[in-house]
């Protein structure tokens, strides 16, 4: 029996489909930030309000130092979409080292509190097992929570990464990702909070 190779896995699906819809997130998500900032909801302070418009206008035009330098007070202070996007330049490397245990950790305290876009990201590190275990449920659970908080194009580009991971997934572990989804509530932002990494055991335990 030959294997053929041009019949995509679900590995590769789920990497093809990730490569993808990912470069549309960021794109959308730096464009969602410019608008709200530019918008002004009167609950944040202007200065936060200008570093936040700043730090997004530098990441888009590949300024990626001037973009962490601006974003990095901001995600100290617990601004959930700083430290997406913070999240996002050490994971890759742009104008930071590259250091996937810190931007999983960023991504967590941007996910814990609600933020679509983190939580996708942090749903994704589990999926590759960067800077965490490889876990395909956690995976599941923030990629599923991240397609439920948003709309629109950045719902549809979110429920495909779920779904792309599904693929390789069996069933109880679709359905113990999505009981774990169902059970999250949203908590305040924790500076010294790190994203999950014990064995699957414990992170997986019955009551």
């Amino acid at each position: 029996m030959f294997t053929d190779l041009r019949k995509p896995t679900p590995s590769r699906l789920v990497t093809r489909v990730r490569d993808a819809v990912l470069a549309k997130a960021v794109c959308r998500c730096l464009s969602a930030v410019s608008i709200i900032v530019l918008v002004g909801s009167g609950a944040a302070p202007a200065a936060h309000a200008d570093a936040l418009a700043q730090g997004t206008a530098a990441y888009s035009r590949g300024d990626y130092l001037r973009a962490a330098r601006e974003l990095s007070p901001l995600a100290q202070r617990g601004n959930a979409k700083a430290l997406g996007l913070l999240g996002f330049l050490y994971e890759h490397g742009f104008g930071e080292p590259q250091d996937y245990d810190v931007a999983a950790d960023f991504y967590a305290r941007g996910a814990v509190q609600g933020n679509p876009f983190a939580q996708a990201m942090l749903g994704l590190m589990y999926d590759k097992g960067h800077g965490v275990p490889l876990d395909f449920i956690l995976a599941y659970k923030w990629l599923n929570l991240a397609a439920a908080g948003s709309q629109g194009h950045d719902q549809d580009n979110f429920a495909r990464l779920r779904d792309a991971l599904a693929s390789k997934m069996s069933k109880d572990e679709i359905a113990a990702g999505q009981r774990l989804a169902i059970d999250w509530i949203a908590i305040s932002f924790d500076p010294k909070l790190k994203a999950d990494r014990g064995p699957w055991k414990s992170l997986h335990r019955s009551e």
